[in-house]
């Protein structure tokens, strides 16, 4: 197991959430303890940085906890990622497959995101690479954003349900602060 910027210890493991025989990672304890919850955003923040980020976008709803704090710090932009029905403009739709389920996410349509833009699309966790790779087909798909201008970016990686690999295979860059395998 990757970790060091020593965050471990303050993501909690729970059993058979949010359906049995998931082994879920809540980072619930990492941002209710403020030392923690600064190195994640200062790291998170650093590697936006390096990438030379001009967008951040951020998947619904626990990427928004960090993201938020990205864009503020680096004075980006803040594209949200949402569920169905959440955005009340136009959107484009991307369906997709979770690791117990299948959804969809949307983005607005007046996004202000253009093929020259760098965007780096943060979340909590990448396990499948599901949600990910979806938010990152909207903008390829929809705004022209070439797949090496764009980095997923996760406070946790599963490597062996095969997310972090995916994305990579597909062309995308991926960092994650984390890592948990078996």
């Amino acid at each position: 197991m990757s970790d060091p910027h020593n965050l471990k210890q303050y993501i909690r493991k729970v059993e058979d959430f949010p359906i049995d025989g998931i082994t879920f990672r809540d980072i619930t304890s990492l941002i209710e303890t403020p030392d923690a919850f600064v190195e994640t955003c200062t790291q998170l923040t650093d590697i936006t940085k390096s990438f030379d980020a001009t967008s951040i976008a951020s998947i619904e709803s626990r990427g928004f906890i960090f993201a938020g704090s990205i864009a503020k710090d680096l004075s980006l932009p803040f594209i949200l990622a949402r569920k169905p029905g959440k955005l009340p403009n136009e959107t484009y739709v991307k369906d997709f497959d979770l690791e117990y389920g299948s959804t969809s996410i949307e983005i607005q349509k007046n996004t202000m995101v253009n093929e020259s833009d760098r965007v780096v699309i943060v979340d909590d966790l990448v396990a499948t690479g599901g949600t990910a790779i979806a938010c990152a087909e909207l903008l390829t798909e929809n705004f022209n954003v070439r797949r090496e201008n764009i980095l997923i970016l996760a406070v946790i990686d599963l490597p062996d349900l095969g997310g972090s690999h995916l994305i990579a295979d597909q062309g995308y860059g991926i960092e994650t602060l984390v890592s948990y395998t078996s």
